[in-house]
């Protein structure tokens, strides 16, 4: 999206000559206090702010500010769209935004479409405006992970808009005041970031005498105060009267603010959702909203955005309002994701699009880099069928075997936060679960939640909540109710249990599981630990997908990656215009055919009562006396369990787990048997139903949803399929971090895309070389040196290219390849480099590209093998190389797939399977289908010999390119 053309644009201008404020940069890294991630989304602000004047994104975008700079001459378009593109910078935009490149396809294919089909017809304009929700002001949305350093970052981007303000105090650029809009409505989420921003250290991101003097200029104000009445004045509205004591020319004033309560509630609305003040309030002077109105070179900072978002009307309008009195100077948002909970539409013309991402999203840093970076490492677990005292127990035996002696460097000891649904299970379940059941100390957990009329707790509670990160703390075990989910700053904090669902709300699952993650000893590797039950492990599966494009299964094998060094990579594909590959794939379908004509569930079912005892277990337990503990007695127990028993709930949770195929009144149909089973496997303990844990419930029920259906046998029918694939998907290629296998080095890499832009000739001119070479020889012997002549060999290499830049118009499809992941032997770059000084490689005018770096290509082969007369699938199988040759530009004639594998896969049963595959029907289909040999498949073994192995690697290439 745009905050990937706004890094490359920016990077660029950090590099130019014309760049104002290298020197503050260099200064704010040789500080090193803010993390690269704060560094980069403050050269990201300045960038807009300097080198795009503060326009609002609508207005940079239709200018042509933020383009990939698509060359038209290049592309397949008729000349009447492309002397309009040419003319027309907004329309040129949009349609350059259209074709950026997202996996297979481009963002927006029938856009495009439209723009080069009819590109008159559409207003561009309005089209852009809507991407931008229609905001005629700078509004900006910074993406950083929980614990990332937001709030530092607010208190940066005051400072630093400060001190170019107080340098150029007419220049409406910058900012004089700031309102920090906070989401929650505790006031325990507003005093820590006012203390946040209150402590920071300006001399981090600028230097002394500025720093000191700025920070004694400004002032903090937190308007948390109930008005009296709504149509209060302002000796009845204290937070009127702090605005209004400041007015009328401030200059450093921040205002610290609930969002909700104090701004947004503060609206209303009419039919139209335009902005209008209530009939009573509009000659009152200091009412709170209009007050805001009138402080000068204002920016409003957004915390947790997507609160926000909520009432996204209302506080578009409200800063909409403030911005037509003319004091808005940056609206500023930030949130832990670049998602919208449901995509956004924009019509153009007769077409529409969605977009699920924040399209004013300026800058991103995703929570999976800031886990390799700096956050604690997490481990998921998921109690798969546990209830919730199961999961409790299981989460907090984990906690105390790694962390129950864990103290920090700063003397605060490592917590565990448990949440629940609400304060009855708090107080009536959990509670006392962990003082009886597991022993804890009661002094060592705390209650915290909002108190009901059943149950209150002592005002020194939250105390010690907001102490938890103090040395003096000992509390442990953290049981809540409804808080701590956002806007809970605790390093300290270790481990999170979520038990049930509804112990957090449905989309704030992702937030409350990592609230764990917070750095806590700078520099070091810090781990921590997440329970989860089966639901909310699902929904943060979902959200992670939506929100991070990632999933659980990552977190748990994401590691440190400590302070390393990243090297930046570049695709070719434009420049080599290198085509899709054109290939037949083997389609496997599967079919049921049903064994029997009813499911006989009655039948079945009775066999579950006859065989019951096949789902129990039971346990023994010896007493005796310690002298003779041979003589004990020794009692069989055959029930136990702490899990209500409930027959409707019972049938409602077999209905459930089998997603709607067996329904609640199928079951009911089948009482008499249903109920015998449930009664078989509860019992009664003080009158109410337990169900009994030695038996398997998990698995009776799996097996009484099985009673309903009809078995089945599977039957596979096969077809051939003709797919493209791009060899590579360019918006997944990211930096690598660099080693000894990265191939080009830096320079060649530079050298090739320099002479990329100029068009430069690699091959240089001999008969130039050679009457150089006279002329230094006629020289050096005129002087009586001829023996310090080069040879003309000597005089030909220093003037000569390297290799990959020698042949750098047949490979390297994106720079520089990255040949040492995970398990790299050296083999595959060693091979790579072979093929290149292959004489027939240059004579037969042959591509080599690099496929082996696994999610970057879309040539991935499906492999099958057959078993009996059906094909089994075997896995997927993406070559480490491609070798092509074309006889059309835009068209592969044939390709050879080079597997490069070391000694130890030689027995690998599993890959032996998708070799064979390969080898046989693989090249037979296609070979079919284009009716000659398109494809041939090579397996080198490292074998050490390099001879051999290169003298194959050659023949095979002699052979299949002989025409």
């Amino acid at each position: 999206m745009l905050y990937n053309i706004i890094r490359q644009k920016k990077d660029q201008w950090i590099q130019s000559d014309d760049c104002t404020i290298s020197e503050l940069i260099k200064y704010i890294r040789s500080k090193g206090q803010l993390r690269d991630t704060q560094i980069e989304a403050i050269e990201t602000y300045l960038f807009l702010k300097i080198k795009g004047e503060n326009k609002p994104l609508w207005q940079l975008f239709s200018e042509g500010f933020l383009t990939n700079g698509t060359d038209l001459s290049k592309q397949n378009i008729n000349q009447a769209a492309r002397d309009y593109l040419t003319e027309n910078k907004a329309a040129f935009s949009l349609y350059d935004f259209a074709r950026q490149k997202t996996g297979p396809t481009t963002l927006l294919p029938e856009l495009e479409k439209l723009i080069i089909n009819n590109p008159e017809t559409l207003d561009y304009e309005c089209i852009i405006k809507s991407i931008f929700y229609k905001v005629s002001y700078a509004d900006y949305l910074m993406s950083l992970p929980m614990g990332a350093g937001k709030t530092y970052l607010m208190a940066a981007f005051i400072y630093l808009d400060l001190y170019f303000a107080d340098n150029e105090p007419n220049n409406k650029t910058f900012a004089h005041n700031f309102l920090v809009l906070i989401p929650s409505g505790l006031k325990s989420s507003i005093v820590p970031s006012l203390k946040t921003i209150e402590n920071f250290d300006p001399s981090w991101v600028l230097p002394e005498p500025s720093a000191s003097r700025l920070k004694k200029l400004l002032k903090f104000d937190v308007l948390d105060e109930q008005k009296s009445g709504k149509k209060s004045n302002k000796a009845r509205n204290p937070n009127a009267q702090k605005v209004n004591a400041c007015l009328p020319n401030p200059f450093g004033q921040v205002f610290v603010v609930n969002a909700e309560k104090v701004i947004l509630e503060s609206f209303t609305f009419d039919a139209q959702i335009e902005l209008q003040l209530d009939e009573a309030e509009k000659d009152t002077s200091n009412d709170l909203k209009k007050l805001f109105g009138q402080i000068p070179n204002l920016t409003i900072l957004i915390d947790e955005v997507h609160h926000a978002a909520t009432d996204d009307v209302k506080l578009r309008q409200a800063v909409n309002y403030w911005h037509s009195k003319g004091n808005i100077t940056t609206v500023l948002g930030f949130s832990g994701t670049p998602y919208l909970q449901s995509a956004e539409t924009v019509k153009a013309g007769a077409y529409a699009f969605k977009f699920s991402q924040i399209t004013n999203t300026v800058y991103y840093y995703p929570l999976i880099t800031a886990i390799k970076k700096f956050l604690k490492t997490p481990t998921v677990r998921v109690g798969q069928n546990l209830n919730r005292f199961q999961i409790i127990e299981a989460g907090i035996k984990d906690f105390d075997a790694s962390y129950k002696d864990k103290v920090y460097d700063n003397g605060t000891i490592a917590k565990i936060a448990i949440y629940c649904s609400n304060i009855e299970v708090l107080e009536d379940e959990v509670y006392p679960f962990l003082v009886s059941e597991l022993q804890i100390n009661p002094s060592e957990i705390l209650k915290f939640h909002g108190g009901n009329a059943k149950y209150t707790l002592p005002k020194e509670n939250e105390l010690e909540f907001r102490s938890l990160d103090l040395s003096i703390s000992k509390k442990r075990y953290i049981l809540l109710v409804q808080v701590g989910k956002e806007g809970w700053d605790s390093p300290s904090l270790t481990g999170v249990i979520l038990s049930q669902k509804g112990d957090s709300p449905q989309n704030m699952v992702l937030q409350t599981s990592c609230r764990c993650l917070r750095q806590v000893d700078k520099g070091k590797e810090e781990t921590a630990l997440i329970w989860l039950n089966k639901d909310n492990a699902d929904t943060l599966n979902k959200q992670l997908k939506q929100e991070q494009n990632s999933s659980i299964d990552e977190l748990n094998n994401t590691k440190r990656i400590g302070n390393v060094e990243m090297v930046e990579r570049h695709s070719r594909m434009e420049y080599l215009q290198l085509p899709k590959v054109e290939f037949y794939q083997l389609k496997v379908t599967y079919q049921a055919i049903d064994e029997e004509e009813t499911a006989n569930t009655k039948a079945k079912l009775k066999n579950i009562i006859n065989n019951i005892a096949d789902y129990k277990a039971s346990a023994l337990i010896t007493t005796s006396d310690i002298a003779n503990i041979d003589t004990g007695l020794i009692d069989i127990i055959n029930e136990t369990g702490i899990a209500f028993a409930n027959y409707n709930q019972w049938l409602f949770e077999i209905s459930r787990q089998s997603f709607g195929l067996v329904t609640n009144s199928q079951l009911q149909n089948y009482n008499a048997e249903l109920k015998e089973i449930f009664d078989t496997v509860t019992f009664e303990k003080n009158g109410q139903p337990f169900f009994n844990e030695f038996y398997d419930l998990y698995l009776l029920q799996s097996h009484i949803r099985l009673a309903f259906s009809i078995k089945r046998q599977l039957q596979t029918d096969t077809e051939v399929i003709p797919q493209q694939a791009e060899l590579l998907i360019a918006s997944k290629l990211g930096a690598v971090e660099n080693n000894s296998k990265v191939y080009p080095n830096a320079t060649d890499t530079d050298k090739i895309l320099v002479m990329d832009r100029s068009n430069e000739d690699v091959n240089i001119d001999i008969a130039e070389i050679e009457k150089a070479h006279q002329l230094v020889m006629d020289a050096l012997t005129s002087q009586g040196m001829a023996k310090f002549a080069p040879t003309l060999d000597a005089f030909k290499a220093e003037r000569d290219y390297n290799l990959p830049v020698k042949l750098k118009n047949n490979t390297f499809h994106y720079l520089p390849y990255n040949f040492g992941g995970s398990g790299s032997s050296g083999f595959e770059i060693e091979n790579f480099q072979r093929a290149l000084q292959l004489s027939d490689f240059k004579n037969k005018g042959l591509e080599i590209y690099y496929n082996g770096e696994r999610g970057l290509t879309e040539f991935v082969i499906n492999c099958y093998a057959k078993e009996g007369k059906y094909w089994k699938p075997i896995g997927r199988y993406t070559t480490d190389f491609l070798i092509i040759k074309r006889t059309q530009r835009d068209k592969i004639y044939k390709a050879l797939l080079v597997e490069t594998k070391g000694a130890i896969y030689a027995d690998d049963k599993k890959f032996q399977k998708k070799k064979t595959y390969l080898e046989t029907e693989f090249l037979r289909l296609n070979a079919d289908k284009f009716g000659y040999q398109k494809f041939d498949f090579l397996y080198l073994e490292d074998s050490r010999d390099v001879p051999a192995i290169t003298a194959r690697l050659g023949h095979k290439i002699n052979g299949f390119f002989n025409d």
